[in-house]
């Protein structure tokens, strides 16, 4: 795998590991924005969500299960955003496919 995600799931890079199974790894984010800021990466190195094949979305509900098992782990089930950015001009500075769980402050609205 070419990215840092896929060098950490590959065990080659450190990270704060919070949940693991054998589709879904979830890390802390190094660099948080928000009390609670987890990233969920599923193991298949997809690019973005754009290019994501068809088999590759079945990932979304496990994904979406993982999402609030975190928020009620972490303690934020009660307001947090779930965001995936799709591309440079989204933002999305690693490709491969992560969402970002963020609570745990009130958050402002999206620009």
């Amino acid at each position: 795998m070419s990215t840092i995600f896929g060098q950490i799931i590959e065990g080659k890079l450190p990270a704060e590991k919070v949940f693991e199974n054998d589709r879904i790894l979830v890390i802390k984010d190094i660099h948080p924005v928000a009390p609670v800021h987890l990233l969920i990466i599923p193991k298949k190195e997809i690019a973005m969500m754009q290019v994501a094949e068809s088999d590759d979305l079945k990932l979304l509900p496990e994904i979406f299960a993982v999402a609030q098992q975190m928020a009620e782990k972490f303690g934020v089930a009660d307001g947090y955003r779930l965001l995936v950015n799709n591309g440079e001009m989204a933002g999305q500075t690693i490709f491969h496919l992560h969402f970002h769980l963020i609570g745990g402050r009130r958050l402002g609205p999206m620009a």
